[in-house]
């Protein structure tokens, strides 16, 4: 009797035991960016961890690397920018899985201080840095060549990676301009290194910056913590909304820039991400455009192939 209490009891202990967290490894497209930091923020504050799951977060420079990492299986879930699902086009095992920000008001054209270049009409055969080629920065350098009448090469781009390779080709005049988040832009006007020109937010308005994606293996593997993560996702970005100082806690710590600049990254930035992560069609379809105008492939893509939302949380809204 005293045996099949113990046991009983025993059974109990087990069945009342939290679930083990679920491991998951995240890539982020640019260490730093705001636009990033909420998994980040997640994991700080606990919210991924309520959600069943341990995060382990890896930084990446640029587009390229980051599905280099995914089709490595370095990582299983990537936070990067919209226009990356051509490379889901181009064969990448990956699927975009939540549509995570809208207008890029976060990434800017930052030019000398030096009065070389006032405005955007003499940019014409500048050189500007991007990150990688294929990238949303060097997508959005094209895209502005494309507003201006000048064709997608009218502005030639160069690969450096991350922001002190740009800063420092800026400096030293290797280039005229470069395309990063306009938190750094703003970190190096305060130093009177360079100047904002104008936000890429202003330029391109009916656009998805970044994507959510996880790799084929993931899906199959484990989808349930696929559905966690993106649960959990969501749930952070309502916690940053109300909670301003514990988000900047965090961001300052990641970005490593000014508070005040922190700041006002934040006020202007937050109203960017979305709240249900579904795709629109409009915005698809610019995306799908662009690749063939760009080069990129030679057809318009069916862009809902590329993407899944099945495991979007139920009954969020934007």
């Amino acid at each position: 009797m005293k045996g099949a209490v113990l046991a009983v009891a025993a059974l109990a202990a087990i069945l009342a035991a939290p679930a083990q967290a679920a491991d998951v490894r995240v890539g982020k497209g640019n260490p730093t960016a705001f636009t990033f930091t909420p998994v980040d923020i997640g994991k700080e504050y606990g919210i991924f961890q309520k959600h069943g799951l341990n995060v382990e977060i890896t930084s990446f420079a640029g587009a390229t690397r980051i599905h280099q990492g995914m089709a490595a299986d370095q990582i299983d879930i990537g936070l990067a920018s919209g226009p990356d699902m051509v490379f889901v086009a181009k064969g990448s095992p990956v699927k975009a899985v939540a549509n995570m920000a809208g207008p890029p008001l976060l990434i800017g054209l930052g030019v000398r201080p030096d009065g070389s270049i006032t405005n955007v009409a003499q940019m014409k055969d500048r050189t500007v840095g991007v990150t990688t080629l294929g990238s949303l920065t060097w997508w959005l350098a094209r895209e502005l060549s494309k507003t201006q009448g000048w064709g997608p090469e009218g502005i030639k781009s160069i690969e450096l990676g991350t922001d002190p390779g740009m800063v420092a080709a800026l400096k030293t005049k290797q280039i005229d301009a470069v395309v990063m988040s306009t938190d750094a832009i703003y970190n190096l006007e305060s130093k009177n290194e360079a100047k904002l020109l104008l936000n890429f937010g202003d330029v391109v308005t009916d656009f998805m910056m970044h994507v959510i994606y996880a790799t084929d293996k993931m899906i199959a593997r484990d989808p349930q913590s696929v559905r966690a993560f993106l649960a959990g996702w969501f749930e952070t970005i309502q916690y940053m909304k109300t909670h301003k100082a514990e988000t900047l806690a965090v961001y300052t710590k990641v970005s490593k820039i000014p508070d005040d600049i922190a700041s006002r990254t934040y006020d202007t930035t937050m109203k960017i991400f979305t709240t249900d992560g579904h795709f629109k069609d409009s915005t698809l379809k610019i995306l799908a455009k662009s690749y063939v105008e760009l080069k990129q492939i030679d057809h318009e893509p069916d862009m809902r192939k590329l993407l899944t939302e099945e495991f979007l949380p139920k009954g969020s809204g934007s």
